[in-house]
């Protein structure tokens, strides 16, 4: 697994150790577990992935770059919860296109509500297998294929 230090957000590749290639989807994971981060770049797939642990940091990240094909939020992240940032990204247009997936130890009505409510394209219980996180990201990036194609038309 490579890394590249990005200011203080850790950018991997999966597909074990490709080099980037600007051809690759990014997604962005802000996590305060490096569980899920890791899980991401043992993908079969070819993901750029950057993963901060905080929600300040996310946060920061999306006000200066937008590209990113998916995002991946801890419900409880130290210093901003997933949720409150997926409520921001949804009122800002150049980051409402980016779907996210929320993750959560908390499998309470409640939570899953939130997450779908703040606009949430999934959310994931934790802990949760590899493989159900990667369906997730498929879905994710897949959506925003779908987006980007109706926009072109």
């Amino acid at each position: 697994m490579i890394e590249n230090r990005i200011s203080r957000a850790t950018e991997f590749t999966s597909a074990h150790g490709s080099p980037l290639k600007r051809t690759m989807p990014r997604i962005l994971i802000g996590d305060d577990e490096q569980t899920t981060s890791e899980m991401a770049a043992t993908s079969h797939a070819c993901y750029r992935i950057v993963s901060v642990r905080d929600g300040r940091e996310a946060f920061r990240v999306l006000r200066q770059d937008s590209d990113f094909q998916a995002a991946i939020f801890n419900m409880t992240m130290p210093l901003l919860p997933g949720v409150d940032i997926v409520r921001y990204m949804k009122s800002e247009k150049r980051l409402m296109r980016i779907p996210v997936i929320i993750v959560s130890g908390d499998r309470g009505f409640t939570t899953v509500a939130d997450s779908f409510a703040a606009g949430a394209l999934a959310f994931l219980a934790k802990p949760f297998a590899a493989e159900q996180l990667h369906r997730a990201i498929r879905l994710a990036i897949g959506s925003a294929a779908s987006d980007d194609f109706a926009r072109a038309a």
